[in-house]
């Protein structure tokens, strides 16, 4: 049973997801919250597996929620789920700890789908956010940050290059024609060799030190 909670200020979307959450079957929503205030008050005292987050919050926003939540719980899989497509708004949450980013038209199965990717390790994010992200690393990287190999493998620098673009852990699979288990392992060595923790932060250092 992956356990979510919810933190967004509509009403109406707060109910809606909840409802589709708990209405399917190996999830379930435990919680939901109108600002980042209060789901941070109760964070201590919860278990959770995912929060679904939005950016657009009254008082404290979800990129501020994101950093706080992390100190307090760093094992926290957050997924930003906003209207939000400027790139430097996608670059501020992942910088902040979010663990994947989907807009708020994303279909429901899509969303419990990402939901279960961030609960297994993964970093969903559509090729348009991570096509995003993505530029504003380049546009912002200095020319004169050294290039830094950490020790990755070939095989490994192309398992980084799918992950910034976007694709999933089957996707990846099948692109390279290896298994889902042989990608969880160069996955879980790029985390050893770069120093990160989530795939967000990996696609961040590659593309800062021009692995990718």
């Amino acid at each position: 049973m992956i356990k979510v909670v919810i933190v967004e200020d509509n009403t109406t979307i707060r109910e809606g997801l909840a409802a589709l959450i708990s209405g399917t079957s190996g999830y379930e929503c435990i919680s939901a919250y109108g600002d980042c205030e209060s789901f941070l008050q109760e964070l201590p005292n919860i278990e959770v597996d995912v929060a679904l987050m939005d950016i657009g919050l009254p008082g404290m926003n979800g990129i501020e929620g994101v950093k706080k939540a992390r100190k307090i719980n760093p094992g926290l899989n957050i997924l930003m789920l906003t209207v939000y497509k400027e790139s430097n708004v996608v670059f501020e949450a992942l910088c902040a700890g979010a663990c994947g980013y989907l807009v708020k038209n994303t279909p429901p199965i899509k969303l419990l789908e990402a939901i279960k990717e961030v609960y297994e390790g993964g970093s969903p994010m559509s090729s348009m956010i991570a096509r995003q992200v993505i530029n504003v690393f380049q546009q912002n990287s200095p020319a004169s940050f050294s290039k830094e190999e950490f020790g990755l493998s070939d095989r490994e620098k192309e398992v980084l290059n799918k992950l910034s673009e976007g694709d999933n852990y089957q996707q990846i699979a099948d692109s390279l024609f290896i298994s889902v288990d042989t990608v969880r392992h160069h996955i879980r060595n790029i985390y050893k060799k770069l120093h990160v923790h989530s795939q967000s932060e990996a696609v961040a250092k590659a593309i800062r030190k021009g692995l990718i």
